[in-house]
């Protein structure tokens, strides 16, 4: 672990899985599930925001309230040209209300919701107009939304079909600034879910798709503007997953990961200065001792070059409930402890 960062228990009693979007005038935002359970009972994304960088964090806005006997948790999340906020988020059917029994039996994937906000998470406005292919029951929004030069977006989900476990993932995009998307091309077939995008340059992007086998971040690599990917190979060992790329005020890209290994429970993190071709050494961001469960990463880099890095744990050993930790860290940091361990 990093020394000298600042650690901060952000949001508390709440699972999180964080979606952080830095916005136009500094703020951050964060989308995050709002229950301290994974996913058991109802309940809702919602957005909060720091206006110091990460240290301290405030409520805004529910971007899409759950209907009775439903979970909304699911969320990719970004800026569209224009600066406004967008969510596509889903989630899973039927539900347990708070405080009852858990329900058994097949559940469902909701229709994911596209919603808006044009004053940084604090109103929404809903459309349920994002498009899935044909052959699967649903997909589940994953990562970030991702503006690219030629004033699209593009997005990512996996795929949900009723008695199978695999799953794809999927790469959309739109061409109206996120009110709607076009039908998704297959990033990577029967072995993906969980994929984080990032646009380079030139209709070049990268995906950083977590395996469903042994859940260790597969790289794909689209040079024709998401038309077709191409595996580049593994980024992460088994059990590491999922990821979240940035690209650093430097160029560099920044790739942070859970890591759920058996006797190391936290966040990884990579850095590459060649556009993914090759990665510098992996160093243990965060420890999560004790944890019973923790991970799901995402990085900001603010315009002093710190970056903030935030996730979910529970039952580490400083803090017993679910929480959204953040870390705020420097590549100098990074470049110390990577250089130890050659």
């Amino acid at each position: 672990m990093l020394s000298d960062m600042e650690h901060y228990i952000a949001i508390d009693n709440v699972c999180a899985w964080p979606n952080l979007t830095l916005m136009p005038n500094g703020d951050i935002a964060a989308l995050i599930f709002n229950q301290p359970t994974h996913g058991r009972w109802e309940g809702d994304v919602e957005c909060w925001a720091s206006a110091d960088g990460g240290r301290l964090w405030r409520y805004r806005g529910t971007p899409a309230p759950h209907e009775p006997g439903t979970t909304r948790l699911n969320v990719a999340a970004g800026l569209a040209h224009n600066g406004d906020l967008i969510a596509i988020i889903s989630g899973q059917t039927p539900k347990a209300a708070l405080g009852q029994p858990l329900l058994t039996g097949p559940v469902r994937v909701l229709p994911p919701w596209i919603c808006r906000s044009g004053d940084g998470g604090r109103t929404w406005e809903r459309a349920e107009t994002f498009t899935i292919p044909t052959t699967v029951d649903g997909v589940t929004p994953f990562g970030d939304i991702v503006r690219s030069s030629d004033g699209t977006l593009g997005v990512s989900s996996y795929s949900f079909i009723m008695g199978r476990r695999d799953s794809s993932a999927y790469f959309s995009r739109s061409h109206d600034d996120g009110y709607t998307w076009q039908a998704p091309v297959t990033i990577g077939a029967d072995d993906y879910n969980e994929t984080d995008l990032l646009y380079l340059d030139d209709g070049r992007w990268l995906a950083a798709a977590r395996t469903f086998r042994d859940a260790h971040l597969d790289l794909f690599v689209s040079t024709d503007n998401g038309q077709s990917w191409t595996a580049q190979g593994p980024l992460t060992l088994p059990w590491q997953h999922p990821g979240h790329l940035a690209q650093l005020s430097d160029g560099r890209i920044l790739l942070v990961y859970g890591i759920r290994n058996h006797g190391l429970y936290g966040i990884g993190a990579r850095l590459s200065a060649d556009n993914g071709k090759t990665w510098g050494n992996p160093i243990v961001l965060v420890t999560l001792e004790g944890a019973t469960d923790g991970g799901y990463p995402a990085s900001v880099q603010l315009s002093d070059g710190t970056i903030v890095t935030a996730y979910y744990a529970s039952g580490i050993k400083t803090h017993m409930r679910y929480h959204m930790g953040v870390v705020r860290w420097t590549v100098s940091m990074y470049e110390q402890s990577a250089h130890a361990t050659r």
